[in-house]
């Protein structure tokens, strides 16, 4: 299982990294400077509160679904036709609550037009990800990887086409972006749901009553999941929006920050959607996960902690060269906004475990208050520190949870996890910040500080021993 994690990982980073990092930094960033801090605040906001119901549309069903295809392969015959209607009728649902609490929120006219695009989009993509929890589930990863870039792939065309091809004398409109998104996603999803469709070899589509009931009882305690982790990942901008007196701005100020963050997270969500099948049939078998959860956590702490440290090092300087408006203050929530990527690698090694485990309760507990923390936190930083205030509580609630899913995963299961393991941990982390201290203080130019520092760190993660060539070895010739 380890060497089909490496291998399959490879090809999906590969991809990932060929095209989201352009779209993030390249078109995400493009519209936010051509539109400015005040349309792009708006937008950022109301794509967040967009997340906040998305519960709805999905009702745990795509979590569920996923540790279920990869432990039963055959009932994805007898359940897609049911399912796929049953997720029609929950977007439904999501539409009139959304727009419904949006309403009652003060939020109207054009705000309201473009959040119902967004919820629509909000429907596209939570049905991409079901659709490709079927195709994770069977293990096909490659046809996996394909379909998780072909959307921003198209997104891109359009665009960069619109923002750089002189196509629209008038100036870029934020409403081109959200349609691009539409088309784009649109098109994903019926790839996806072709691919699987071939695969179910279903006729048509069926309601079946007492069906959904059943599988909406099962998937609850992952739709409470979900719930309550978006709400703690997504509130903070809505919240900053609402309750600052330059909530726009200051929205576009963590938008800023926040977008690197959103880059690198996405190294991590990769490797949790490989890890959650893998890990789920680990447990149908009756194998240890040990193994597979040390080398992928150590394999994100290598990528998450120099990530981090060479971020709060250089911070005025990304900030610089990424955008127009508002340098300094991104700059001072850049740091701690990526902090927040070395606990949500966490997250997504110890998360993603005890959710193949059905560990839902504990998971529960522990996103409820993580839900209550970051809200008490936002409601007292937000008046005095704005956008900083939102980073320094996301941190705060990002670093808790991970610290007790670790502590959860740690006493449930035997991952070989003990004070050695730790130690080293902080023997790799501590070498580094070191280096993050002394590098920004040489005359070097800080590009070069920033090529450096990666190399260094690499270097020093075979030389502290965090990593060893024996392992990856191991890993590559276990089948």
């Amino acid at each position: 299982m380890q060497r089909k994690f490496i291998t399959n990982l490879g090809l999906l980073l590969f991809l990932n990294l060929l095209i989201k990092p352009f779209w993030i930094l390249g078109i995400d960033r493009g519209v936010q400077n051509a539109v400015g801090a005040d349309g792009y605040g708006l937008y950022y906001a109301l794509f967040n509160f967009s997340f906040l119901l998305n519960i709805l549309l999905d009702g745990g069903l795509t979590n569920f679904n996923n540790q279920n295809i990869a432990r039963h392969q055959h009932l994805l015959q007898k359940h897609l036709s049911s399912l796929l209607t049953l997720r029609l009728a929950l977007g439904v649902l999501y539409a009139i609550a959304t727009l419904g609490s949006a309403f009652v929120l003060g939020y109207r006219g054009h705000s309201l037009r473009l959040l119902a695009v967004l919820g629509f989009n909000q429907f596209l993509i939570s049905l991409i990800l079901f659709l490709r929890s079927n195709l994770s589930g069977l293990h096909l990863f490659k046809t996996d990887s394909v379909v998780s870039v072909l959307d921003r792939t198209i997104m891109i065309g359009i665009c960069g086409l619109l923002l750089w091809g002189n196509v629209a004398p008038g100036g870029f409109e934020l409403y081109w972006f959200v349609y691009a998104q539409t088309f784009a996603y649109g098109i994903t999803a019926v790839v996806a749901l072709v691919l699987v469709w071939d695969r179910a070899r279903i006729k048509r589509l069926t309601w079946n009553w007492p069906f959904s009931l059943m599988m909406l009882k099962k998937s609850i305690p992952y739709a409470t999941l979900v719930l309550l982790m978006t709400f703690y990942n997504r509130i903070d901008t809505v919240m900053l929006e609402r309750i600052s007196p330059r909530g726009p701005q200051e929205a576009a100020v963590y938008a800023s920050a926040y977008r690197l963050l959103d880059a690198t997270n996405m190294v991590a969500y990769l490797v949790a959607g490989l890890l959650l099948p893998m890990f789920s049939r680990m447990f149908g078998k009756g194998e240890n996960p040990g193994g597979l959860a040390r080398l992928a956590f150590r394999m994100l702490m290598v990528i998450s902690i120099p990530t981090f440290m060479v971020c709060a090092a250089y911070s005025n300087q990304i900030m610089g060269l990424l955008y127009t408006e508002h340098v300094m203050e991104s700059a001072a929530v850049f740091p701690w906004l990526m902090g927040c990527f070395v606990c949500v690698s966490t997250t997504y090694v110890f998360g993603t475990l005890l959710t193949a485990n059905g560990s839902m309760k504990k998971l529960n507990t522990m996103a409820g208050l993580g839900i209550v923390v970051n809200i008490l936190l936002n409601v007292v930083l937000i008046p005095k520190f704005q956008a900083q205030g939102t980073a320094w509580a996301s941190l705060t609630t990002q670093g808790l949870t991970a610290a007790v899913q670790v502590v959860m995963a740690n006493r449930l299961f035997s991952l070989g996890m003990g004070r050695a393991f730790w130690f080293g941990l902080f023997r790799f982390a501590g070498g580094l910040g070191m280096l993050a201290l002394v590098l920004p203080q040489t005359s070097l130019p800080w590009l070069l500080g920033v090529v450096i520092f990666a190399v260094l760190s690499l270097v020093w993660a075979l030389g502290s021993g965090w990593m060893k060539w024996r392992d990856w070895r191991a890993a590559l010739q276990t089948h």
